[in-house]
């Protein structure tokens, strides 16, 4: 059966007022999670005196957030699932559909972004002084839609909830990895005044001994120098970004770009610790990672970065940039840093940071355990941007 165009208007009924009662939620749409409480999104309740005006929204209902975001430039749709009933904001388009009609199918059609281009035409100028697109609830109601029987958007309805549900699913084990993690790095590594950890291993029980950053490197040296924009994008050396060393804690063998082989360049070699020198924000000054690929014998650092070649019979490369990225140790880092609009961090106070290490064969046991958790969470993240990238691909072909 073909699918037939409808306005939106001849579908729906508009949504408005409420019954007086108070004690409701109070939900808000946001573009990239859709509805959640004003107290999750904001810490507190927003609605002050305007709460009276709300909308009161029952299950399976919709609301169009005219709101310009990045995530949805011509505002979004979201359906009511996980509430019987719900006040929202009165200045959201809200409405309800004809039996005959899926709120999910109608909710996702909006989420294809094919109905963005009659939402631009309607809307009569730039956003309000509240930050709303001027687009009017009749203007709204006569964005046109292909829409089939109600069998086959049940159907479409059932598909997309699946796929949402498999990512809802995967977006939690990745974030309970990532929590493992944290717990990790807080109760493996000793804290200031401490001369053992929280957790440890079997079989370990010395004291961690303490030494300088310095103490344990047997050279440092600086990124590129003398380069201008013309000597980038090409040659047979390659030098790591800023970005690769800011992001992660073992630097990716592909976060890096082209330049010319240049002897008087310091090279950097497997194990060696990377750190970033500036940056915008002080929590996120001289963060490290470590080099660990093999690949190419002419590899540079960016000139925003220096490096540390750790002595390997006193340090394990991998403990040091785990531990140095660890919450005690970001918490004595960052007060170091020094600026007002950008912020910097001198290489001498870096390697004047007091470290505690514990014998080589139990910083290989905290490497490998870490690298192990960071290994799944790559591994379920992969999983994530897959079924993500699936619903995309959905959005755009059970739709027209």
């Amino acid at each position: 059966v073909k699918w037939e165009q409808r306005k939106l208007g001849e579908i729906s009924k508009r949504v408005r007022n409420n019954d007086g009662r108070m004690n409701l939620p109070l939900l808000t749409i946001s573009a990239r999670y859709g509805w959640m409480t004003q107290q999750s999104r904001f810490s507190a309740s927003i609605a002050g005196r305007e709460k009276k005006n709300y909308t009161l929204l029952e299950k399976h209902q919709l609301s169009y957030n005219h709101g310009n975001s990045k995530v949805a430039i011509y505002g979004t749709v979201y359906e009511l699932t996980n509430y019987d009933e719900a006040l929202v904001p009165k200045v959201y388009h809200s409405f309800s559909l004809t039996p005959e009609n899926s709120s999910k199918f109608i909710e996702s059609y909006f989420h294809t972004k094919k109905l963005d281009a009659q939402l631009r035409k309607f809307i009569a100028s730039t956003a309000r002084m509240d930050g709303l697109l001027n687009i009017s609830f009749d203007d709204f109601m006569k964005v046109k839609l292909f829409a089939p029987e109600q069998c086959e958007q049940s159907k479409i309805s059932r598909i997309i909830n699946l796929i949402e549900k498999l990512i809802t699913l995967q977006q939690r084990k990745l974030e309970q990895l990532k929590q493992l993690k944290k717990a990790m790095l807080q109760q493996l590594f000793v804290s200031k005044n401490s001369k053992q950890p929280v957790l440890r291993f079997k079989n370990f029980d010395s004291d961690w001994r303490q030494h300088s950053l310095e103490d344990i490197s047997a050279k440092t040296y600086s990124g590129l120098t003398g380069k201008s924009k013309d000597d980038f994008g090409h040659g047979k050396a390659r030098y790591i970004t800023y970005l690769n060393v800011h992001n992660n804690e073992v630097a990716v063998s592909d976060g890096v770009e082209q330049i010319e082989v240049d002897s008087k360049q310091n090279k950097v070699l497997k194990g060696d610790l990377l750190f970033t020198i500036s940056s915008e924000v002080p929590s996120e000054v001289a963060l490290n990672s470590v080099w660990s690929s093999e690949a190419g014998t002419d590899i540079y650092l960016n000139s925003f970065c220096f490096g540390i070649r750790p002595k390997s019979n006193y340090v394990n490369s991998f403990f040091l940039t785990y531990y140095l990225r660890s919450p005690q140790m970001r918490k004595l880092i960052y007060p170091l840093a020094q600026g007002i609009s950008r912020f910097n961090i001198s290489k001498r106070s870096i390697l004047a940071l007091k470290i505690n290490t514990p014998v080589l064969p139990e910083q290989i046991s905290i490497c490998k355990v870490l690298m192990h958790i960071d290994n799944l969470i790559t591994y379920q993240q992969n999983k994530l941007t897959q079924l993500t990238t699936l619903k995309r691909y959905l959005l755009q072909k059970l739709f027209i």
